[in-house]
């Protein structure tokens, strides 16, 4: 008898492509039929997707065991990922209280930035929806003196790069805030990685440190 076949060699999880891990995802989820792209191509010949031939003749698709382990896997990487995410968003939110501020996080709020394809255009721009992950004000009922302040909070590299390149949601914090400050895991990123505007505050074990203080601007508040 033969022996078998070796089992393909499976791509690590990091190497594998989101285009890939999202293809994956989809066939998981629905009835599987095939796409006839090269994606799939790269999926079946790693061995994370089987053809099945079906009574009718038709052929669909199904994840196999290795893609179903690499698909928990990831799913076991995004759940930390997440839970260090939100220790760190809890960590800022207590620090804001702990100086006399009121804070909320996840808080979704309209912002006017400019229009990209206009941006000079006097009372031009457009609304959008910001949803920084620390929110803050002064504990006051006097509208001029609320300083808020915007805390976005990253603690994986590719996710702090991922935000850098939209300056849409960057021009969004700094319309809601009188300061904006990047929380940063220490060891992910440089303070001078992330624009002047911004203040840098690095996180330890410990605390949260300073890296380069957040320039205050003044909040104009304007009649309906």
């Amino acid at each position: 008898m033969a022996s078998p076949a070796p089992a393909p060699h499976l791509p690590l999880l990091p190497l594998l492509p989101i285009t890939h891990r999202r293809r994956l995802h989809d066939v998981y989820r629905s009835a599987g039929w095939p796409c006839l792209d090269a994606v799939e191509i790269e999926l079946l010949a790693a061995g994370l997707l089987e053809r099945v031939r079906q009574p009718s003749g038709h052929e669909t698709l199904r994840v196999s065991d290795a893609g179903v382990a690499l698909l928990a896997s990831a799913l076991r990487r995004n759940r930390a990922r997440r839970d260090a995410h939100e220790a760190l968003v809890e960590r800022v939110a207590r620090e804001m209280t702990r100086a006399g501020r009121i804070a909320w996080r996840g808080l979704s709020v309209r912002a006017k930035v400019a229009d990209a394809a206009a941006p000079d255009e006097p009372g031009g721009g457009r609304w959008v929806m910001a949803m920084p992950d620390v929110f803050s004000i002064r504990h006051t009922s006097v509208e001029a003196y609320l300083q808020p302040v915007v805390h976005e909070v990253k603690v994986q590299r590719s996710d702090l790069l991922a935000d850098l390149r939209n300056p849409a949601k960057r021009a969004a914090y700094l319309q809601l805030g009188s300061e904006c400050w990047y929380v940063l895991r220490a060891g992910i990123a440089r303070a001078d990685e992330v624009p002047p505007e911004c203040g840098v505050l690095f996180a330890t074990d410990t605390a949260l440190d300073v890296a380069r203080p957040a320039p205050r601007r003044a909040m104009h508040c304007r009649a309906p």
